[in-house]
């Protein structure tokens, strides 16, 4: 088996140490062969870093790198630019004045491996220069291509008294690309979102939503079976299960990342953690635990884009202000929502794009986390008390239920509760899904709004959830279970096989009571 190139980023050091890699040429071919000034919007860990390297050893014409692949035989690979690859990564960019000082140097450390000498006193004006120069001096349009150019912007996020300077910097930078367009053969930028007020996209063309692009990061199944296959059988193995039996198991964890609503991808760094350990983990999740949108998520009780699908229109993913940004485009930007279906407007040119969480890896980690920060304790506790839960439910121990969630919410620190029935409905939507169950929250019928509906075993469960700062939780289960009778809630799944439970819950200040009655 080729070995696994886990944390490899550069194509020379992969294809030199014999490295599995999965053949993105032919999308690459096609993108070089038909425009020049790209950007491609992805999540973090989606392989956008070894791209702009492959990209790199085609444009500096290292063909013996690509003997076997798709676009071998397909270039003149005598054709040799000279590239200015900035990685934001290795750039400092903690203040705007580190940004400047720090750039500057990069690029006359450039321009000296050229034999070439930059006189210009800031960034911008040595970027400028640099470019000119290259041209000049090879004779060959220079080639631009620029990892996670939005870096700065993201890691100033919660600094905003720095966040105007930063982005201003990489306005004056940014527009330096478009200002020398007789001077460039090909721009790459790549990064995790679209910000507004840079100075670069009215210049590019965005890949990031096109299908003929879609499967350039990731991996998309047939690639996973056809370059994956020893691992696959050695993985199938080891769990003494047939290899169908494991990509099933794949692709329900992994699987479902998509970008134009029907090609799925795999998410490599998932992939091939997944093949070293032998083991389902939230590996992606876990590499950075995005503690900013798990935060915006509970200030925001935006839970509900966790547990149904959303829908946003084809202007809502232009360029946005990271001040103003919806919690549903920032999940979609950083990879927790995915594109799941495409339409048409019946009513105008705009296309509807239906989002949803891709993969069981992403919901189960999202929620935990979530559940988390709802009840405050760790995450390491989170889970063995879902477990407990669910052998309540399962077991029919409706007052077992009713103590583990007492367990929960009382570790709350009590300052920490929002005297809102909003606030109880969202843990308990969150705890249900963690859970493992089919829940839909504030489900509409003709008489009222269902507060929770889930499946468990052979039972429809219909749940509604009552609040109130103090007092005794019994009139609150009653007024619960009344509202569902007479607004005859369960109706609208009478015609089901399954039996129907009703399920009261009550918080009363600090407080928890629960009620269930089946009515078939």
């Amino acid at each position: 088996m080729k070995p696994l190139p886990i944390g490899i980023q550069a194509f020379a050091e992969l294809r030199k140490g014999g490295y599995l890699y999965v053949d993105k040429t032919k999308d690459i071919h096609r993108m070089i062969s038909t425009g020049k000034p790209y950007f491609l919007s992805r999540p973090r860990r989606f392989g956008k870093s070894l791209l702009v390297s492959t990209l790199e050893e085609i444009f500096k014409g290292n063909k013996a790198l690509f003997e076997g692949l798709y676009i071998y035989d397909k270039i003149d690979w005598e054709q040799r630019h000279p590239v200015i690859k900035i990685d934001w990564s290795k750039i400092k960019h903690v203040l705007p004045q580190e940004m400047e000082v720090d750039m500057s140097d990069f690029l006359s450390r450039l321009a000296a491996t050229y034999q070439l000498s930059l006189s210009r006193d800031f960034a911008s004006g040595k970027f400028d220069e640099l470019i000119i120069q290259l041209h000049q001096k090879t004779g060959q349009q220079v080639v631009i291509l620029i990892d996670e150019y939005d870096m700065p912007i993201l890691d100033a996020l919660k600094k905003p008294d720095i966040i105007d300077d930063i982005r201003s910097f990489l306005q004056s930078f940014y527009k330096i690309i478009k200002a020398n367009d007789e001077h460039l053969r090909f721009v790459f930028l790549t990064g995790v979102s679209k910000f507004s007020k840079v100075s670069i996209f009215s210049g590019l063309d965005d890949i990031t939503m096109d299908a003929a692009f879609a499967a350039i990061c990731g991996y998309t199944q047939e690639e996973l079976v056809a370059a994956f296959a020893e691992h696959i059988t050695d993985f199938a193995r080891s769990e003494n299960v047939t290899e169908n039996d494991i990509i099933e198991s794949i692709r329900w964890w992994y699987n479902g990342f998509s970008w134009d609503g029907k090609t799925m991808v795999y998410n490599p760094f998932s992939t091939l953690l997944l093949f070293r350990k032998q083991r389902f983990a939230d590996y992606w999740f876990a590499s950075g635990t995005p503690t900013f949108l798990i935060d915006l998520l509970h200030e925001r009780n935006d839970v509900k884009l966790l547990l149904e699908s959303t829908q946003i229109q084809t202007s809502g993913f232009d360029s946005f202000d990271p001040a103003t940004i919806e919690t549903k485009l920032l999940m979609f930007q950083t990879g927790y929502l995915t594109v799941k279906s495409i339409a048409r407007s019946r009513f105008s040119e705009e296309w509807t794009y239906t989002l949803g969480i891709p993969n069981e890896e992403v919901r189960k980690s999202l929620m935990t986390y979530l559940v988390a920060a709802y009840a405050v304790f760790p995450v390491s506790e989170t889970v063995p008390m879902r477990d407990r839960m669910l052998g309540h439910l399962f077991d029919g121990h409706v007052m077992a239920f009713e103590r583990a969630m007492q367990e929960m919410f009382a570790r709350i620190p009590y300052q920490l509760h929002i005297p809102r029935e909003a606030y109880y409905h969202s843990m308990l939507l969150l705890w249900l899904s963690l859970l493992g169950f089919d829940v839909m929250g504030e489900v509409p019928t003709d008489k009222g709004r269902i507060d929770a509906v889930w499946t468990w075993e052979e039972r429809v469960v219909i749940a509604e959830i009552k609040y109130a700062p103090e007092g005794d939780s019994e009139p609150l289960l009653k007024d619960a279970l009344a509202q569902i009778r007479e607004r005859r809630y369960h109706e609208r799944y009478a015609g089901s096989d399954r039996r129907i439970a009703l399920l009261a819950i009550a918080f009363a200040g600090k407080e928890i009571a629960c009620r269930m009655e089946e009515i078939k």
